[in-house]
C-alpha cells in the first residue's frame, strides 16, 4: 500500500535518469512555447502538473486562446492521447497486483517513457512493483514540472523558439522510443503500416487525428499477425498429435 524507499525504488530512480535527461529539452520547450502563446508562468506549471502529457500539452497551447470551440480542443487532445488507452491495455495485466489507489497513480503517470521502461523491465523478466514504478515516476514528474517553470521563465527572452528548431525534437524523441522496441517480433511491418496510415491520414483528414489513426492501424495489423501466428502454430501441431 505504502511506498518504500527500498532497493527496487532506488533501481527505478536509476532507470529514470536517461528519461529525465532525454525529456529535459521537451519540458523546457513546453514552458517556452506556453509563454509564447500567452500563458503565465504559473499556468504553464499547473498544466504540466495536472495534464502531465507532453504531446497533449503542445496541442493544447496551440489551440488555447484561438477561436476554436472547446469541444474541438477536447477531442484533439483525446486524439493525441488515444495511444495511452493502448498503453493501459498492455500494462494493466502486468500491474494487476497493484491496489486501486496504486493503479490510479500508475495510470496517471503512464507517459510514453514510463510505458517503455515498464515494458522493457517486464521483458527482462523482472516484476513491476509499485516501488520500482514510483522510483521511475517521481524523478521524471518533478523534473518535468520544474522544466516547465524554467522554460516559461527564460522563454520570455526568446522571441521565436521555432527559429532554433526546438519543435523538431519531439518527433525525434518518439522515434527513439519506437526504436527501443525494434527487437520485438513483427516490429517492422507494424511500424511501417502505422507510419503509412498516419501520413495518409495527415494529408486527408488532418492533425491531430492522424496520430490515433496510425496507432489503430498498427494495432490492427499486430492483432492480425498474432492471430495468424496462433492459427498456423495450431495447424502445424495437428499432424504431430495424430
Amino acid at each position: 500500500m505504502f511506498l518504500k524507499f527500498d532497493a527496487e525504488f532506488r533501481q527505478g530512480m536509476r532507470d529514470s535518469v536517461p528519461v529525465v535527461l532525454g525529456a529535459a529539452p521537451f519540458g523546457l520547450l513546453f514552458g517556452t512555447l506556453a509563454v509564447e502563446n500567452g500563458m503565465e508562468i504559473h499556468q504553464a506549471v499547473l498544466m504540466s502538473a495536472t495534464i502531465y502529457a507532453g504531446a497533449s500539452q503542445m496541442v493544447g497551447i496551440d489551440l488555447f486562446g484561438t477561436s476554436v470551440a472547446p469541444w474541438i480542443i477536447v477531442l484533439s487532445i483525446f486524439a493525441v492521447n488515444f495511444r495511452h488507452i493502448l498503453y493501459s491495455a498492455s500494462l494493466g495485466p502486468k500491474i494487476a497486483h497493484f491496489t486501486f489507489f496504486q493503479k490510479a497513480v500508475a495510470f496517471f503517470a503512464l507517459i510514453d517513457p514510463q510505458f517503455a521502461e515498464a515494458e522493457q523491465r517486464h521483458e527482462r523478466g523482472f516484476r513491476i512493483s509499485f516501488n520500482w514504478y514510483m522510483g521511475v515516476v517521481i524523478p521524471i514528474y518533478i523534473a518535468w514540472v520544474s522544466e516547465a517553470a524554467l522554460g516559461a521563465y527564460f522563454g520570455r527572452f526568446i522571441t521565436n523558439p521555432y527559429a532554433f528548431g526546438l519543435d523538431f525534437m519531439l518527433p525525434i524523441y518518439f522515434l527513439v522510443l519506437v526504436m527501443g522496441f525494434r527487437k520485438r517480433r513483427n516490429w517492422l511491418p507494424v511500424v511501417v503500416v502505422s507510419g503509412i496510415a498516419s501520413v495518409f491520414a495527415y494529408f486527408t483528414i488532418g492533425s491531430p487525428w492522424h496520430i490515433s489513426i496510425g496507432a489503430v492501424a498498427g494495432v490492427m495489423l499486430a492483432a492480425l499477425i498474432a492471430g495468424g501466428d496462433a492459427q498456423s502454430d495450431t495447424v502445424e501441431a495437428d499432424p504431430e498429435r495424430v
